[in-house]
């Protein structure tokens, strides 16, 4: 693989503030992704795992430390910069999938679309966005599933809409935080494989927590952490 990389923290630390104490959750952490890599996080409840994934995908902003994306000191940018990001160039996948009950998959899937565009510019710009759409939700085998509401879909498929959600304006890193872990082995698995194949076969770069230790095996490189601190880049 060559040497690129995609995504760099440099002595990132997060300070969460709860009254009069404060909780260190990250601590001088480095870390880097290359691009194409399918790199896992694990590590026990607590260690960092999420807030780490939160801060690189620009949710949230560290108390001190850098982050680099694609070169950038992405916190030295303005805050619409970020956003612009967040939309085009960061797709992201949760436990919990966050599908709006009232819209199709077809709909939840243009969300991000419809959000980066103007009101003024949607009618020019929804045919071409119902194609990437309808060609995501094939990727992810809801080709028949289109026109369906969250609430008729089980929950695999809930979360293979939302990982078509997040691939519609193709970004460059996808970052999942516990994507399978409110699914059943078989569901998730499934899943897994379809982030592994997007990787593979598209050449999307993954960041991924997990708590399944066989699933962090199968994924290119595992990063532990314990105590807000990397114990093990893999």
């Amino acid at each position: 693989m060559q040497n690129d990389i995609i995504i760099k923290a440099r002595k990132l630390s997060k300070t969460y503030r709860s009254g009069e104490v404060e909780v260190r959750v990250l601590r001088n952490l480095n870390f880097e992704v290359q691009r194409g890599e399918f790199v896992t996080v694990v590590g026990p409840s607590g260690s960092g795992k999420s807030t780490l994934l939160h801060l690189l995908g620009l949710l949230d902003v560290p108390t001190s430390g850098q982050i680099l994306f694609e070169g950038t000191d992405v916190f030295t940018r303005r805050r619409h910069w970020r956003d612009r990001q967040r939309n085009q160039a960061i797709g992201f996948v949760f436990q919990f999938y966050h599908l709006l009950p009232e819209l199709t998959v077809l709909q939840n899937t243009l969300m991000p679309a419809m959000i980066g565009t103007s009101i003024l510019g949607w009618p020019l710009t929804r045919p071409r966005a119902r194609e990437s759409a309808a060609e995501v939700l094939r990727l992810v085998g809801l080709e028949d599933r289109m026109s369906y509401r969250p609430a008729k879909l089980s929950g695999g498929e809930r979360q293979r809409a939302a990982i078509a959600r997040a691939l519609v304006l193709k970004p460059r890193v996808i970052f999942a935080d516990e994507p399978t872990g409110n699914l059943d082995s078989k569901s998730g698995g499934e899943v897994f494989e379809i982030l592994k194949r997007l990787n593979r076969e598209h050449q999307v770069t993954v960041v991924m927590v997990t708590h399944d230790e066989h699933l962090a095996r199968e994924a290119g490189r595992v990063v532990r952490l314990k105590d807000g601190k990397i114990v093990d880049a893999g």
